[in-house]
């Protein structure tokens, strides 16, 4: 073990750390075509004596001109809509503070909808938001993977959010990791 060195990377690409020999740096080869890029967007849903649940839309943007490169506020609100739904019943959802979360456009949309209440979180505190945590499982899980293009990035991130979906101990432990509870403050 004396000759290998383990190496990572801090370039765009999520690549993991790997092995080589000793003053010969690893490469890992990713596409510079730029084909394309996945968006994703997420809801951690938990309510006390239930399972927990992930929903999630992608949108692929394949660099076409005038084409959004990010989920707008009728993306995000479709997202709610849809939760709304499949939960059947009142939300609230616990917000970071992205640009598109507090827009006026936005606040407008969240208030047609008396089924929703939405908390904001401090400037910046992903360490509070258990999505977070189901970012950075799936970033790790496609760590130097090499993909042959954006279709295929996307059925092999579809594939492993449906697999976070099934494991509700593991989103019972995003939450957790956040110090967070479901129990109310009795103090």
């Amino acid at each position: 073990m004396a000759g290998l060195r383990r190496r990572g990377r801090s370039d765009a690409a999520p690549t993991e750390g790997t092995w080589g020999r000793r003053g010969r740096t690893p490469v890992v080869p990713v596409s510079g075509k730029g084909s394309g890029r996945v968006s994703i967007a997420g809801l951690t849903c938990y309510r006390p004596g239930q399972r927990s649940r992930l929903i999630y839309r992608t949108i692929t943007h394949r660099g076409r001109k005038n084409e959004r490169r990010s989920f707008g506020e009728r993306d995000y609100i479709a997202l709610l809509d849809a939760a709304h739904q499949q939960l059947d019943g009142p939300i609230v959802c616990i917000w970071d503070n992205l640009n598109t979360h507090v827009s006026a456009a936005m606040r407008q949309m969240i208030d047609a909808r008396d089924w929703l209440t939405v908390i904001r979180l401090p400037a910046y505190a992903p360490d509070l938001n258990p999505t977070e945590g189901v970012w950075s499982h799936l970033k790790r899980s496609i760590g130097n993977l090499a993909v042959t293009g954006v279709d295929h990035l996307l059925a092999i991130i579809k594939n492993r959010l449906k697999s976070i979906q099934y494991r509700t101990d593991l989103l019972d432990g995003f939450l957790a990791h956040t110090g967070l509870t479901l129990e109310p403050d009795t103090t």
